[in-house]
């Protein structure tokens, strides 16, 4: 397929970029539907008058419908998407890049979707299909799924759909509470998940962090016990990676712990532990629920994260964190390939 595209960008450089310009726009409205014109310029980066065109030309071509709420692609426009998805991903240099990572950060496979998840939504919510695709691919049969919180995660939770492996999963929350707005919680993003997959859910009703008292004291109780158990025996984990600074100020931690974790060089974040550029420990929350060496027990560990800054906060966590498969975007993985040169 390469060879094929190398010889078509040659012969009719222009064909493909209008290909690849209209690709983008029914790839857009298929994540945002029902979207409008001026939103889907503003996500795609197009001129009005060129998602105009587009839009016109796609819906005589019967792959997308214009209602009065909005656009939406039709059952031909998502299925042209389906078998599409590969080529467009050699066109913009995707699979190179998947393979790129995969050596550079030793993961055992990545996965690469177009955007920058810093500045769309949509890049986000392709991580999350993704995810959901990958999710199906498994053979074996999914008991039990802990989610960590976090807008990735939240975007991923809106792209959810019916799971093919197992029957009703149940989700769980990764860990507590971490502050911050309630709908990118690891419970809310649990139950929402549950539902758009017809699977089950429990909650993890505690915070993050939690001072040894509350700790000891809340261990004990019979709900949160039998959630920990699910969460321990999770077959799947699904898990963004945080910048270390930014998530230390969401848990509104004092003064003095964020100014050592600058001074430690603290990068990435997740499951309550900061990790140095070299991944190496340098700080840990007490906390309520998943923690790093109980990952090793689990089936399939799923890395979500994109944005350009992101790059580090993932080349630091998967030096030493484990992760079977990493998703995350264009941005950030030519960002981890630009800082590791």
């Amino acid at each position: 397929m390469r060879n094929l595209i190398s010889l078509q960008q040659k012969l009719l450089p222009d064909l493909l970029e209008v290909m690849e310009e209209r690709y983008s726009v029914l790839h857009a409205v298929n994540l945002l539907q029902p979207i409008g014109r001026r939103a889907l310029a503003e996500n795609t980066n197009l001129t009005e008058r060129h998602v105009r065109a587009d839009i016109e030309f796609l819906q005589k071509q019967g792959l997308i419908s214009v209602t009065t709420k909005g656009m939406y692609t039709s059952k031909e426009g998502t299925e042209l998407l389906e078998q599409l998805s590969s080529f467009f991903s050699e066109i913009m240099g995707l699979s190179v890049l998947e393979k790129q990572i995969q050596e550079r950060l030793n993961v055992e496979q990545v996965i690469v979707v177009p955007g920058n998840s810093d500045e769309s939504v949509w890049a986000k919510q392709e991580m999350g299909k993704a995810c959901v695709t990958y999710l199906n691919k498994l053979k074996s049969n999914i008991k039990t799924i802990a989610v960590t919180g976090g807008s990735t995660m939240a975007a991923a939770s809106e792209v959810m759909t019916p799971l093919k492996v197992g029957s009703n999963p149940v989700f769980v929350p990764a860990r507590g509470g971490v502050g911050g707005r309630a709908e990118n919680q690891a419970n809310t993003i649990a139950v929402e998940m549950a539902k758009k997959a017809k699977g089950d859910y429990r909650l993890l009703y505690v915070p993050d962090p939690l001072s040894e008292s509350a700790y000891q004291s809340m261990i004990n109780e019979a709900s949160i016990d039998e959630t920990l158990s699910l969460i321990k025996n999770a077959t799947v984990v699904l898990h963004g990676i945080g910048d270390a600074i930014k998530m230390a100020k969401q848990r509104k931690t004092p003064e003095s712990i964020v100014d050592r974790l600058k001074n430690q060089g603290a990068v990435s974040e997740a499951f309550g532990y900061y990790f140095d550029d070299k991944g190496h420990i340098v700080h840990k929350v007490r906390t309520i629920g998943m923690q790093l060496e109980d990952l090793r027990n689990v089936e399939s560990v799923i890395s979500i994260a994109g944005g350009t800054s992101k790059a580090k906060a993932i080349s630091s966590y998967l030096k030493k964190g484990k992760s079977n498969l990493l998703i995350t975007d264009k941005a950030a993985a030519e960002q981890i390939l630009k800082e590791s040169l």
